[in-house]
């Protein structure tokens, strides 16, 4: 499950992208890929049809998801104090149990990360 601030924006869908790119191999992990925001059900179906997102898209637009795995943060935009949610991802396995919670996450780097750590696991 991983967390970004918002549809249509450019980190978020240079993230987005990247893990849609890699679905076929996360997928081969045995990898499914959940990516929640606050925006409304009717943003993520224009979002993943105009950049092709092939991944699931889930809408948390009371934040209650955000709030639950603690990425529902104050942040600093310009100047101004507001709510939002962190950039951050956990990696979730059969059990329910987080396996790695991702804090510091590079939008076009992440997915690549994600793949990666879950290849590390299999090699042990």
């Amino acid at each position: 499950v991983y967390f970004y601030p918002k549809d249509n924006t450019p980190g978020c869908t240079k993230e987005a992208t990247a893990f849609s790119k890699l679905k076929r191999n996360l997928s081969a992990a045995k990898v499914k890929v959940f990516g929640v925001s606050i925006l409304d059900e009717e943003s993520k179906l224009k979002f993943a049809k105009k950049h092709n997102i092939k991944i699931d898209l889930l809408a948390d637009p009371n934040h209650k998801i955000a709030e639950k795995y603690g990425v529902w943060k104050e942040k600093n935009m310009y100047g101004k104090k507001v709510f939002g949610i962190s950039r951050e991802s956990f990696l979730i396995d059969k059990s329910g149990k987080i396996v790695k919670h991702f804090k510091k996450v590079k939008p076009e780097e992440h997915a690549k990360e994600v793949l990666d750590f879950v290849k590390s696991l299999r090699k042990k």
